[in-house]
């Protein structure tokens, strides 16, 4: 690897990674958030919604239009652009005197990092080839994880020590870092092809489409679905993702080409990228909700407990992503996901006498967890951490060699942008399960409770702890019945998983790919 590529690849998992962190230290910074700012246009919860969706929706709906504008203008321009951008609105987070304009900056925060996520990809892809490509990818992924791993704990002793401000200050260096190594040591590259005007009505209709479903089903779940406004953005954004390729049939210089989808790799990627993501943002989310309000571990423990995962990830990605380079990506696309279902299925298994981890840093001793843990918990995150390891360098992969280099940017934010709507739309889904599963045992297990009572919902909700007011026997009820969701849950999403390396093992090839259907061979395989 050359000094240049070095230094390409540092500003590339920077850029990644301010995006990635941001989205993980904020949630330990909420409760503070809460407590610290004042609001007065909207309800402190809400203020707490809108900083964490707002960010989230933005983000998506402008993936697409983000790698799009890379390609065409130029990917070191737009992401030394992103990295500014990026820097100056953590900047306004930090020093936002309300709930209100947090929650605005943050929305400029997501529109600035959609510029970096699809660049960090498209700009390694430019920058390799061969085996060299993927074990770069494998780089970035364990680089990333490390990142990821480790910048949640650094987050939180700095809202505990200092405040919750200084988890946006956080970014100032790795944003300085990164746009020092752009600017110096990375070259500037673009879809040469490219000729006419941007396609800007294609753009519009991407973000409509995108940030509708993504807005919708972030709005939806927050509010219970008790909001019109949710089914509202919903429907607007299935209208144009309807309408989508049709338009883009008809530009002459369209958004996305295509001609994208001939590729049969770049296809079956992007479906099992919907099926596995999808259920891997959800698990983790519903496993965090059981282990603290039903079981009653600490947020301390339920951090720690994800440790292996992240650990795993970062030592094995580099060499599965060589071994996938040389041996094609689609074993271990199938045997990836298998191996997560597999870890879903255990926890499907958790009992709900399984003991808390009460684990707490002020107690070196209660860092030690109990034998329920190791026992009920433990290995299905280590499955968990195999399996995921040896999906996210072979997907990453396999997509940007699937399409020609010029087309780098926007394939990296079509997979990015499915792979975070993806997430609420299936936890809407899968959210509508788990409620009928939690209602229908909490009513055969309390004789005569109504499961459509108002007043049972607002005591009792799935996977959260009932309000103090509950009756007792109600209360242990909820946590038998919040055990029965959350196993409901765990085997959806492993049934996601499964399809996922279904999709993949019909869909790829064996073997490494040789071109795609944009580049220099038409019948392009993984």
């Amino acid at each position: 690897m050359t000094k240049t590529q070095r230094w390409t690849m540092l500003a590339a998992i920077l850029g990644s990674s301010v995006v990635f962190l941001d989205g993980t230290i904020v949630n330990v910074a909420l409760p503070q958030i809460g407590k610290t700012l004042p609001a007065t246009l909207v309800t402190v919860l809400e203020g707490q919604t809108y900083v964490v969706g707002g960010y989230l929706a933005t983000l998506a709906a402008l993936l697409i239009l983000a790698g799009a504008v890379a390609d065409y203008y130029g990917r070191r321009r737009v992401f030394a652009i992103g990295l500014a951008g990026f820097g100056v609105t953590s900047m306004l987070c930090a020093i936002a005197p309300n709930l209100e304009l947090l929650a605005l900056s943050r929305v400029l925060q997501g529109a600035t990092g959609a510029l970096l996520v699809p660049g960090s990809l498209s700009i390694i892809t430019a920058t390799f080839e061969g085996e060299a490509r993927a074990r770069a990818f494998g780089i970035w992924a364990a680089s990333t994880s490390g990142l990821l791993l480790f910048g949640p704990v650094i987050g939180g002793v700095l809202v505990t020590a200092v405040s919750w401000r200084a988890a946006f200050f956080l970014n100032a260096p790795l944003v300085l870092l990164g746009l020092w190594a752009t600017l110096r040591h990375m070259k500037e590259t673009r879809d040469e092809a490219a000729t006419g005007h941007f396609d800007w009505l294609g753009a519009f209709v991407a973000v409509v489409a995108v940030g509708g479903l993504a807005f919708g089903a972030i709005r939806g779940e927050a509010q219970r679905w008790e909001d019109p406004a949710a089914f509202a953005a919903l429907g607007i954004g299935a209208i144009a993702t309807v309408a989508f390729p049709f338009l883009m049939a008809r530009r002459p210089n369209p958004l996305v080409p295509l001609q994208l989808f001939t590729s049969r790799v770049f296809t079956v990627i992007n479906v099992s990228t919907l099926l596995i993501y999808g259920a891997l943002y959800v698990s983790v989310y519903f496993q965090t909700l059981f282990l603290q309000n039903v079981l009653g571990y600490t947020p301390v423990a339920s951090g720690m407990i994800g440790l292996p995962t992240g650990i795993l990830l970062t030592v094995l990605s580099t060499r599965v992503g060589a071994l996938a380079g040389r041996l094609g990506p689609r074993r271990f696309l199938v045997a990836g996901p298998l191996v997560m279902a597999a870890g879903l299925v255990w926890l499907a298994r958790i009992p709900s006498t399984s003991p808390a981890w009460a684990a707490d840093i002020a107690d070196p001793v209660s860092l030690v967890p109990p034998t329920g843990t190791l026992i009920d918990v433990l290995p299905a995150i280590l499955a968990f951490g195999i399996g995921i390891s040896l999906v996210v360098a072979p997907l990453t992969s396999a997509l940007m060699s699937s399409v020609a280099v010029r087309f780098a940017g926007v394939a990296s934010a079509i997979n990015n942008a499915l792979s975070r709507v993806g997430s609420p739309l299936l936890s809407a889904v899968i959210f509508i399960v788990v409620s009928g599963t939690f209602y229908s045992t909490l009513a055969t297990k309390v004789p005569g409770v109504d499961p459509a009572s108002p007043e049972l919902r607002q005591m009792v909700q799935p996977i959260n702890p009932p309000e103090p007011e509950a009756p007792p026997d109600l209360q242990a009820a909820a946590r038998e019945a919040s055990t029965d969701a959350f196993h409901v849950a765990s085997l959806t999403c492993a049934a996601l998983l499964v399809a996922g390396a279904a999709v993949n093992l019909v869909g790829l090839r064996e073997g490494r790919q040789k071109g795609s259907p944009t580049g220099p061979d038409p019948q392009s395989a993984a």
